[in-house]
C-alpha cells in the first residue's frame, strides 16, 4: 500500500473468549521475545478443556436488549440452557416438551404441521425453541406464553400460514407468538409471515422482551404491544426487515419503554399490500427510535398526543403522510449497553442477516482426524518445501491436513489457493524464530517473467486464500532491503497475505517493514475474520492494514525504525467496508526501539479513494509505549480519520491519554459490543 493517494472527491459521515497459547509457546524459556513488553503473563495460560464435546454456542447463547437485565426475580434470558438438548419432529414431541417443568434446548428438526389450524402451543418457562438449521417450520399455527412464564428463546424458526383467506380477520386469533403477561422473552432470527393475526403479539404487561433478527411480512397486523391500561412494559426491537405489511409495524400501547434501532421496514410498489402505518406510539408510551430506515412507506412514524417519542439517525426513502416525533423519552444505556449499526449499512446488513441461519440449531459432523505432512530442507521430512506440501494438499479437502515444518529457514513464497480449505503450518521447533518461511520481494520489483511488477498484494511471502487457515510455531518474514534499493518506486513488502474467512494465527511472528500484514477479504462483499493471538507484528508503515474483520490478541505490534533509521510510522490503516468492523486490538503491546511520540496508531485507507469505506480501528485494554502519538490518529490522502471509526479504551502505559476531541475514548456501554466475541460473530478459534 503506498503512502499517499489522490485526493478524495467528497465523504459522507459480550461474552469472554478464552483462548490459551500453545503448548511449544509456554514452556519455560521458549517465547521468542520473551516477555520483554510484558505481555505474556499468567494471563496467557492455556484454560484447561472441559471433559466431552462442548455444547454448541447456539444452545447456550443469551439475549440483548431488555431481555438481559436482570428483574422480576430472572437473570437475563437464557432460556433451556441448564437442560438437556432434544430434537423433535412431531407436534405431540414439541408439545410434551414445550410444556414440560424442567428446562429444555428443543430443536425443530423438519415441518410440524399444526392441528388444529390455529392452535398456539403452550410454552413453560426455561425453553429454548430453536429450528435445525433453516429445515424448523411451523405451519399453520403459533406459541403461547402465558402469565408468568419467562425466561423463553424462541429462534431461528419459520411460523406461517395460518391465513384464513380473511384480509383483516376479526374471527381468527391465530398468531405466531402470543405473550399475555410473561416476561424475559428472546424473539430472534425467525421467519414470521401469512398468520391470521398478528405475527407477534406482546399483551398484558409483558415485559423484558427483546425481538432482534427477524424476518416479519406478507400479514395485515406485524407485531402488537400493549392491551393494558398499565405503562410498565420495556421492549427491545432492533434488526428486524418488516416487509409488505399493513399496520401494527409495531403498534406500542403503553410501554414504559420501547427502544427501536436498526429496523428495515419496507413497502414495495406495485404489490397487493400497502402500508398504512409503520411505528406507532400511544398511550403512555415512551419511545426511542434510532439508526432505522423506511423505504415506501406511508405514514412511517406516528404517535398520539399522550406518547413521548425521540427519533435520531432515521433515514426515509419514499416515505408518505405522517412522520412525528416529540417530548422526552430515556436512555437506553441506562439499561443495557448496545452499539447500533450505521443506518447505511441496514438494508444489506437486514437483507443477507435477517431471518433463520443455517448454521444455528445444528451441531457440525464430528471432525476427521487431520491428515499430517512433513516439511524438512535435509530431506527428513516427505517435502523439502513448504510450498510443495501445499500442493499435495486435495482439493475441496473438508478435513484438516497440517503441514508440519522443521526448523530451518525455507527462502520461497508460499500460496494456500482458496480450493484448498482447513489447511494448517505449524513449526517444530522450540520456538517460532525456529522455523522461518521468508522471502524478499516488493510491490514496485519487476517479477522475474517481466509480466510486470509485483504490486502490493504480489509481493506477500505467504498469501493465504483458503477459510480454515492456521498457522503456529513459525516465523513469516519479508525481508526486502529498503535501504539497498531506495530508488525503487514501491516498497510495500508483504510479510502476509490473508484473502479468506475464520484465519487463526497463534504463537506466530510476522515481520517486514511497510505493509508488513496485509488482512483482506476475497472481495469487498465477502467476510474475512482474522485472529491473531499470541504473537509479534513488527513493522512501521501501515504494517496491519486491509479490509478483513480482525482480532489482534494479546501479542506485541513491535515498531522498527525506517531504513533511514527515523522513526515515524503508522501501526494499522483498516479499509473497512460501512456496516463491518475492522480492526481490533486488545490486551496488547505496542511498543519498540523508536523515538517517543513517532508513530500514529491509524490513518483511514480508502483503498482507491472509495468514500463508501468506513474504515475502523479499536484499540482496548493495551500497554502504549512512549513511542504513541498524544494524537494517534491522523488523516490519508484527503480522507479525515474523524469521519471514520477511531477509537480507545482502557488503555494504559505513557502514550496512552484521556479522552478529548483528537484522541475519542469509547464509553463503558459501547466498549461492550467492541470485543472479541463480537467481532469473531460466532467463531471460535480452535487449534486444529
Amino acid at each position: 500500500m503506498t503512502e499517499t493517494r489522490g485526493r478524495a472527491r467528497h465523504r459522507r459521515r459480550g461474552r469472554a473468549l478464552a483462548i490459551g497459547a500453545p503448548a511449544a509457546l509456554t514452556a519455560a524459556g521458549v517465547l521468542a521475545y520473551g516477555t520483554a513488553f510484558d505481555v505474556f503473563g499468567t494471563d496467557a495460560r492455556p484454560e484447561a478443556k472441559a471433559a466431552g464435546a462442548a455444547a454448541p454456542a447456539w444452545a447456550s447463547a443469551v439475549a440483548d436488549g431488555f431481555a438481559s437485565v436482570d428483574a422480576l426475580g430472572q437473570k437475563g434470558t437464557y432460556g433451556g440452557r441448564d437442560g438437556r438438548t432434544v430434537t423433535v419432529r412431531t407436534l405431540a414431541d414439541l408439545e410434551k416438551y414445550a410444556t414440560a417443568a424442567e428446562p429444555y434446548v428443543i430443536v425443530v428438526a423438519g415441518t410440524i404441521t399444526v392441528n388444529p389450524t390455529g392452535k398456539e402451543i403452550r410454552v413453560a418457562s426455561d425453553k429454548t425453541i430453536i429450528g435445525s438449521g433453516t429445515s424448523g417450520h411451523i405451519v399453520g399455527g403459533g406459541f403461547f406464553l402465558g402469565q408468568g412464564v419467562h425466561n423463553v428463546i424462541i429462534r431461528n424458526l419459520t411460523i406461517r400460514d395460518s391465513y384464513q383467506g380473511v384480509w383483516n380477520d376479526k374471527e381468527h386469533d391465530f398468531d405466531a407468538v402470543q405473550m399475555d403477561g410473561a416476561h424475559h422473552v428472546w424473539i430472534d432470527h425467525n421467519d414470521l409471515r401469512h398468520m391470521a393475526d398478528g405475527l407477534i403479539d406482546s399483551r398484558k404487561d409483558t415485559t423484558y422482551v427483546t425481538v432482534s433478527w427477524n424476518r416479519l411480512g406478507h400479514n395485515n397486523k406485524t407485531f402488537g404491544i400493549g392491551w393494558t391500561e398499565n405503562a410498565t412494559a420495556d421492549l427491545t426491537i432492533h434488526h428486524n426487515w418488516i416487509r409488505e405489511t399493513e399496520q401494527r409495524n409495531p403498534s406500542t400501547d403503553n410501554v414504559a419503554h420501547a427502544h427501536l434501532y436498526n429496523n428495515l421496514l419496507q413497502d414495495d410498489p406495485g404489490t397487493g399490500i400497502t402500508s398504512s402505518y409503520g411505528n406507532y406510539a400511544r398511550g403512555r408510551t415512551r419511545m426511542v427510535l434510532e439508526n432505522s430506515v423506511f423505504q415506501g412507506v406511508n405514514n412511517p412514524v406516528i404517535k398520539d398526543a399522550t406518547a413521548a417519542l425521540v427519533q435520531r439517525g432515521n433515514v426515509f426513502s419514499g416515505t408518505t403522510g405522517r412522520n412525528e416525533s416529540g417530548g422526552t423519552a430515556f436512555d437506553p444505556r441506562a439499561y443495557y449497553p448496545y452499539t447500533p449499526d450505521p443506518t447505511a449499512a441496514v438494508p444489506d446488513l437486514l437483507r443477507s442477516g435477517a431471518g433463520p441461519r443455517s448454521t444455528l440449531g445444528t451441531t457440525p459432523a464430528p471432525t476427521a482426524a487431520a491428515t499430517v505432512l512433513t516439511v524438512a530442507k535435509d530431506g527428513s521430512g516427505r517435502f523439502t518445501s513448504v510450498q510443495k506440501a501445499v500442493d499435495a494438499v486435495p482439493a475441496g479437502s473438508t478435513s484438516r491436513v497440517v503441514i508440519r515444518v522443521a526448523p530451518g529457514v525455507y527462502r520461497e513464497t508460499v500460496k494456500v489457493p482458496s480450493n484448498k480449505p482447513h489447511v494448517t503450518i505449524e513449526g517444530t521447533g522450540g520456538s517460532r524464530k525456529d522455523t522461518v518461511i521468508v522471502e524478499g520481494h516488493a510491490s514496485g520489483m519487476t517479477r522475474p517473467d517481466g509480466s510486470g511488477t509485483y504490486g502490493t498484494g504480489g509481493s506477500a511471502t505467504v498469501a493465504v486464500e483458503a477459510d480454515d487457515f492456521q498457522a503456529r510455531n513459525l516465523t513469516l518474514s519479508n525481508d526486502f532491503d529498503e535501504a539497498a534499493n531506495r530508488n525503487l518506486n514501491g516498497h510495500q513488502a508483504v510479510a502476509l497475505r490473508t484473502a479468506a474467512d475464520r484465519v487463526f494465527l497463534d504463537g506466530v511472528i510476522i515481520t517486514g517493514d511497510q505493509d508488513t500484514l496485509l488482512l483482506d477479504t476475497a472481495a469487498k462483499d465477502r467476510t474475512g475474520r482474522v485472529y491473531v493471538t499470541n504473537s509479534y507484528v513488527i513493522g512501521n508503515v501501515d504494517f496491519v492494514f486491509g479490509r478483513a474483520t480482525a482480532v489482534i490478541d494479546r501479542s506485541v505490534l513491535a515498531l522498527k525504525k525506517r531504513w533511514d533509521g527515523t522513526s515515524a510510522g503508522y501501526v494499522t490503516a483498516p479499509s473497512t467496508p460501512a456496516g463491518r468492523k475492522g480492526f481490533l486490538i486488545t490486551r496488547s503491546t505496542v511498543n519498540g526501539d523508536v523515538s517517543p511520540g513517532t508513530f500514529y496508531l491509524g490513518r483511514p485507507w480508502h483503498a482507491g479513494g472509495d468514500a463508501t469505506l468506513d474504515p475502523q480501528t479499536t484499540v482496548r485494554d493495551s500497554v502504549l509505549s512512549a513511542a504513541v502519538k498524544p494524537t494517534p490518529w491522523t488523516d490519508m490522502s484527503g480522507f479525515s480519520w474523524k469521519d471514520d471509526r477511531f477509537a480507545e479504551y482502557r488503555n494504559t502505559g505513557p502514550g496512552s491519554g484521556p479522552s478529548h476531541p483528537d484522541r475519542p475514548h469509547l464509553t463503558d456501554a459501547q466498549a461492550a459490543g467492541q470485543d472479541t466475541a463480537h467481532w469473531l460473530d460466532g467463531w471460535t478459534p480452535t487449534a486444529g
